[in-house]
């Protein structure tokens, strides 16, 4: 009889492990989802078993009424080293608990790198899911000087912003009656201010072109006003030579000697002859993929638009792209020179030769 005792015993343990063990996995998967493909079966059960024994742990907040704070994860950081500073941070209520279970949803192999907006107002499972996607609200976007607007329009798809080029370049191309210097113009070009801007990723083209113009007004300092008035030119006209001496300027430091030249020729009724003002009416290169054909030919020189200021005295309608605050106080605070010409240096070096008569800029000239 005993031994009978002791045989049923041993069947009804066997029994209730049995049931446990359907139990359990299937308990784990009602709470906390499926387990990772990968997991053996009795890894399946050790963190079933597990995640069931810590509960509130990761299915609580740790304080529902905390703040959001900034946590980044660093490339190849491990997972365990990810969980102690969530716990450590007063993100999460136990970093052994929160390490269970990302290896029990796999969710511990696909942790990305990144800087995350995370709040103990989530539990350890919504934070779980919330580093496994480290795209950004907001988003850096660069705006470099020289660039025509075209320019910039093709740059928004590498950025991930909703706005597309051709969104963008109908509200660049309106008109602006909030800001003065804008006044009658039909487009911001020249006004989409050099820069480096964090935008919300969901922002819209016209609030971008705004925020771009708006920078621009922000930098007109009285001082560079006042520069502006001591050459007797309007904000507009300041603009449209500065972005010719933008694209004309290799190097900074002429930035000022090349303003003398062009303000020069303008006193006295002289053509600008400025290239990038070709380029521009040009428009876009597809054989060199550029909005800025270089070298021009003779022929190109004989293009025929109001940009072409080898053909049409005075400043071209628009400016011709969007100048750095370099270029601005160059034409604020331009060299004084007797200089009504220039050439590139023949050395490739990007500098250039400088002369007061057309003989001596003949001189010049690269054999």
């Amino acid at each position: 009889m005993r031994k009978l005792i002791l045989i049923l015993s041993i069947l009804l343990i066997l029994v209730c492990l049995f049931l446990a063990l359907i139990t359990i996995p299937a308990e784990a998967t009602r709470i906390y989802g499926q387990p990772a493909s990968w997991l053996t079966v009795s890894q399946r059960i050790q963190y079933s078993a597990r995640l069931l024994w810590h509960d509130g742990l990761l299915t609580r907040p740790l304080d529902p009424t905390g703040s959001e704070q900034s946590f980044p994860v660093d490339s190849g950081e491990s997972v365990n080293s990810v969980a102690i500073r969530l716990q450590e941070a007063g993100l999460i209520r136990d970093a052994g608990a929160f390490r269970d279970y990302l290896i029990y949803s796999g969710l511990d192999t696909s942790i990305q790198s990144g800087n995350y907006q995370l709040s103990p107002k989530l539990s350890a499972i919504d934070i779980a899911h919330e580093l496994q996607d480290a795209t950004s609200t907001e988003v850096t976007f660069v705006i470099l000087p020289g660039w025509r607007m075209e320019e910039i329009a093709a740059s928004l798809p590498s950025y991930g912003l909703p706005v597309t080029s051709d969104e963008f370049l109908a509200a660049a191309r309106t008109s602006f009656p909030d800001y003065d210097f804008l006044a009658g113009a039909n487009s911001a070009e020249g006004f989409l201010f050099p820069d480096s801007y964090i935008v919300p990723r969901a922002i819209t083209a016209e609030t971008l072109v705004n925020g771009f113009i708006r920078n621009f007004a922000l930098h007109l300092t009285p001082d560079l006003i006042n520069g502006f008035e001591k050459q007797g030119l309007t904000v507009y006209q300041v603009v449209t030579i500065a972005s010719i001496v933008e694209r004309e300027a290799v190097h900074d430091e002429e930035s000022t000697l090349i303003a003398s030249v062009y303000l020069n020729r303008l006193k006295i009724g002289m053509k600008l002859d400025a290239d990038p003002t070709v380029q521009y009416a040009m428009g876009f290169n597809p054989i060199q993929n550029t909005w800025w054909t270089n070298p021009l030919s003779v022929e190109d020189l004989k293009f025929d638009s109001f940009y072409n200021t080898y053909l049409y005295p005075g400043l071209p309608p628009t400016p011709i792209s969007n100048p750095g605050l370099t270029a601005l106080n160059a034409v604020a605070y331009p060299d004084e020179t007797p200089y009504y010409f220039f050439q590139a240096k023949c050395d490739g070096s990007g500098y250039h030769n400088f002369s007061e008569t057309f003989e001596e800029h003949l001189g010049n000239g690269c054999e």
